[in-house]
């Protein structure tokens, strides 16, 4: 009877087939890979969809009929709140519900007719300084336009350029992809590596002809191949459903692939130091946490790093994940490529070497 020669590769192709079989059929893998991130992009793309608006009450003792009233109702933005009661407007103003609450008088002196417009205001509305500059930009040009001064002083030219929209979904999306890829690197690995040493599965690996480096380049592929397939779901939802800025096309998949490549293995070599300092799979949480939440908050994930105190951006310029967070948004609307993300690549590198340099020494198989 002959025997067949062992083949490594084989048992690498088998390995990888296994692992990616468990990470379909793991609930949390698809919450936090899929769910999760669609909830916030959903969340986000409807929010970004909305225009820019003012709300403003108009008092029942306003006068409709004049120039004034008939110039604030062909402003876009602002939308006029004259069905209700005075009483009403002012609880929605006390309340921020409102920017303002407005109220024109006409006095006609017989040579001329003059208006004055009243504007009240409240401290819990976060936009009524905005609206005071509007109104009094409108005021100016009126007072102009009504004196019939034909040689203005001071006159404004605008003038237009062509350029892209900048999207909410345009920043938030890189951002969901980020936290996917650390997501799937740290906690996919930590389980998976614990848990394979506490059902002794290792242990039957090793009395195989399989080599050590089966499993966790296994692991590493399966879960590099699972995560690739998030990132082009998310994308392609992101893009076709809520107008996702893709620079280049769909062809600009391919370099913020290669950036979400590098940050998994970044991310799956923190994971197995959780791995390391787990005793069980009760302890995962906890430690994965620790590495996930820090960076999920702080790294750009929902909002820029700049609206935080000066103290904490340069820890948030630490993380990893803000750069993977920055390549992917330069990518996708700059239409960077990677020479242009050298960068953030190299910081990425550089946390790889440390990540794997740490692993080196406190990696065990048992």
């Amino acid at each position: 009877m002959t025997s067949g020669k062992y083949s490594h590769t084989m048992a690498l192709k088998a390995y990888v087939k296994a692992s990616l079989t468990a990470i379909s059929r793991n609930p949390s893998s698809l919450v936090f890979g899929f769910l999760f991130p669609f909830i916030f992009i959903l969340i986000f793309g409807f929010i970004g969809n909305r225009s820019f608006s003012l709300d403003v009450g108009v008092s029942s003792h306003s006068n409709k009929s004049n120039p004034i009233f008939e110039k604030l109702s062909k402003i876009r933005t602002l939308k006029l709140i004259s069905d209700v009661s005075d009483d009403v407007l002012l609880q929605k103003l006390q309340k921020g519900q409102i920017e303002a609450i407005i109220l024109i008088s006409a006095d006609d002196n017989g040579t001329s007719k003059t208006y004055s417009l009243g504007i009240t205001t409240s401290d819990a509305s976060s936009n009524s300084q905005a609206f005071m500059a509007m109104m009094n930009g409108i005021a100016a040009e009126m007072n102009v336009e009504m004196s019939e001064i034909k040689n203005r002083p001071i006159t404004v030219k605008q003038e237009r350029i062509e350029g892209r929209k900048y999207k909410t979904i345009d920043f938030i999306l890189p951002g969901q992809l980020g936290f996917v890829i650390l997501s799937t690197g740290v906690f996919g690995a930590a389980y998976v590596l614990i848990t394979l040493k506490q059902r002794l599965i290792i242990k039957r690996l090793f009395a195989t002809p399989a080599r050590r480096s089966t499993i966790l380049l296994g692991e590493s592929i399966s879960r590099l191949i699972f995560a690739m397939i998030q990132v082009i779901i998310i994308v392609l939802v992101g893009t076709y459903a809520f107008g996702f800025t893709l620079i280049h096309g769909l062809i600009t998949l391919l370099p913020m692939l290669l950036v979400c490549a590098l940050a998994l293995l970044v991310f799956f070599g923190f994971g197995m130091i959780v791995s390391n300092i787990a005793k069980n799979e009760h302890a995962v949480p906890p430690i994965s946490n620790l590495i996930v939440l820090p960076q999920f908050l702080l790294a750009g994930t929902f909002f820029s790093i700049n609206v935080f105190p000066d103290w904490l951006q340069p820890i948030c310029r630490v993380l990893p994940l803000t750069y993977v967070n920055d390549a992917l948004r330069k990518i996708s609307f700059e239409g960077a490529g990677l020479l242009d993300i050298g960068a953030e690549l190299s910081v990425l590198a550089g946390w790889g070497v440390i990540v794997f340099a740490i692993n080196i020494r406190i990696f065990k198989w048992e």
